[in-house]
């Protein structure tokens, strides 16, 4: 057990020493660091806003290994939270069986996989917004080769990545693309690595899902002129602000406080929901200070494929059969929003994959319309 996760479960478990505080309680259990700039510190952002908007009790824990995120998902409900944030692909499974025994709270998984008694999914379609990244990055290049660092290889992250590429080829054909996989999102100096050696074979506009990771890939990017950096989860223009030409953003906070008014309110009933450009929880932000950069032409048909995604008409990506959302036992509603690590993360390898490979990736033009999921 890691040194901050067992302080913080310590600090949980003596409130079962002490009367439970009244009043509806809120917890989020992340993977990893919530300083990585991106997906954890997004979904800690959105457990201050929903302390900071809706008046509600808050806490949070890392929690990294499956066993330390089954104890924190038991810790949570046995002390009686009512609404609890499991933030990864890889808490499904480990949801459903603690929920089984906790009926009482609502278990959010984000980039979960179905809704399952009191589980329920948040998933995004950050592919969508990684498409409209792949058009400027395919515009602006000037070697025809894009890069790409992720962390782990899990469903979620992708579909990014493929909408990222198909992204850049709808504009340019002669685009090649190349990816990494750390298997760790938190070794920044093995993102750094990763970056340099896809700047060696050339590519020029670099992305990202690796969390914490990622920051040794705004560090790559600032030592090496002339390349550029495409944000992933948030605005992470603030990382290298002359280098950060846009960011795919899923809006985290927006998501949880929707979800936190409900419970408040007692009218939440588990289901699946699901985030794209549609709903703007998902979106493509670009820098300001680097706009010049980009054509009005190529703002033009970025704006263009967003309309049209959002339509339904335009498919970023195609989603493998394992992220294909079930819908929930007979009985509960399946209320859905518009059509949507990121996926979760798995438990870390010591391992670093390290080999630059050349992308197949199939390119979809349009559809008549969107799978929705």
């Amino acid at each position: 057990m890691n040194w901050l996760y067992g302080v913080a479960l310590l600090s949980l478990l003596g409130c079962s020493q002490q009367a439970r505080p009244t009043g509806i309680r809120v917890g989020l259990i992340t993977p990893g660091s919530i300083a990585d700039a991106a997906w954890n510190s997004g979904a800690y952002a959105g457990l201050q806003r929903i302390h900071d908007s809706l008046g509600l009790a808050i806490s949070h824990v890392e929690a990294r290994t499956p066993a330390e995120q089954d104890e924190a998902l038991r810790t949570y409900a046995a002390q009686g939270y009512d609404l609890v944030f499991a933030h990864g692909f890889e808490f499904q499974g480990p949801a459903e069986r603690v929920s089984a025994q906790y009926p009482k709270p609502v278990f959010i998984v984000t980039s979960g996989s179905r809704a399952q008694g009191n589980v329920a999914p948040l998933i995004f379609r950050l592919e969508e917004a990684s498409y409209l990244a792949g058009m400027v990055a395919g515009g602006l290049t000037r070697s025809n080769v894009l890069g790409f660092v992720g962390g782990i290889e899990l469903p979620p992250i992708k579909a990014a990545y493929e909408g990222w590429v198909n992204g850049a080829r709808a504009v340019n054909p002669k685009i090649r693309s190349r990816e990494i996989y750390l298997n760790s999102f938190d070794d920044a100096a093995a993102g750094r690595e990763a970056a340099l050696a896809l700047i060696r074979v050339g590519a020029d506009m670099l992305h990202h899902n690796a969390d914490a990771a990622a920051l040794g890939l705004f560090q790559a990017a600032k030592e090496s002129p002339g390349v550029y950096v495409f944000g992933s989860n948030a605005d992470q223009t603030p990382l290298a602000p002359e280098r950060v030409v846009g960011s795919a953003i899923i809006d985290l906070p927006r998501a949880f406080v929707l979800v936190a008014q409900e419970v408040k309110a007692g009218t939440f009933k588990p289901r699946v929901e699901a985030f794209g450009l549609a709903s703007g929880v998902v979106r493509y932000d670009p820098n300001p200070g680097l706009d010049s950069l980009v054509p009005a032409a190529l703002k033009a048909r970025v704006k263009a494929a967003a309309d049209s995604i959002a339509a339904g008409t335009l498919l970023a990506a195609p989603r493998p059969a394992s992220m294909q959302a079930s819908r929930p036992a007979a009985g509960l509603d399946l209320d859905l929003v518009s059509p949507q690590r990121h996926g979760g993360h798995r438990e870390r390898r010591e391992a670093v994959e390290m080999s630059v490979r050349f992308a197949v990736v199939p390119t979809v033009t349009s559809v008549p319309s969107v799978p929705l999921w």
